[in-house]
């Protein structure tokens, strides 16, 4: 009886614990599910689940190597203080340039949209006084 009973807190606790991570959001996203699912059955197996970590781990230390190769002056495989605040201060340019881009594309579209705008109200202007 004793034993029962403890499985069936140890099974109760590992199902609250499966809820709980999905929950949280620690399951695969969708994209992960849409792009290793190879079954096709909206699961991740533990096969399709493996791939996708050592995947992510590939990328990772792609990253990483990356990161170093560009900001490690000093080539000790690591970022001090200095090299950190740099790595930062491109993030933080890069970032401030490409909200620049699309702010100017928005503004392109803007004047766009309110010269075809213009154009149809010179246009029904122009009607208006021809039957005037």
């Amino acid at each position: 009886m004793l034993a029962a009973f403890s499985l069936a807190l140890v099974v109760n606790g590992a199902a609250q614990e499966n809820t709980v991570e999905k929950a949280q959001g620690k399951g695969p996203s969708k994209a992960a599910v849409k792009k290793y699912d190879a079954d096709k059955d909206g699961q991740l197996s533990e096969a399709e689940l493996a791939k996708a970590k050592a995947d992510a781990k590939e990328k990772r230390d792609q990253t990483k190597k990356e990161t170093l190769e560009k900001y490690d002056a000093n080539k000790d495989g690591k970022l001090e203080a200095a090299e950190r605040e740099k790595k930062k201060a491109d993030a933080v340019a890069e970032k401030t340039a490409k909200k620049a881009a699309a702010d100017a594309k928005k503004a392109e579209k803007d004047a766009k949209k309110a010269e075809k705008e213009d154009k149809k109200a010179e246009k029904a202007a122009k009607k208006t006084a021809e039957k005037m």
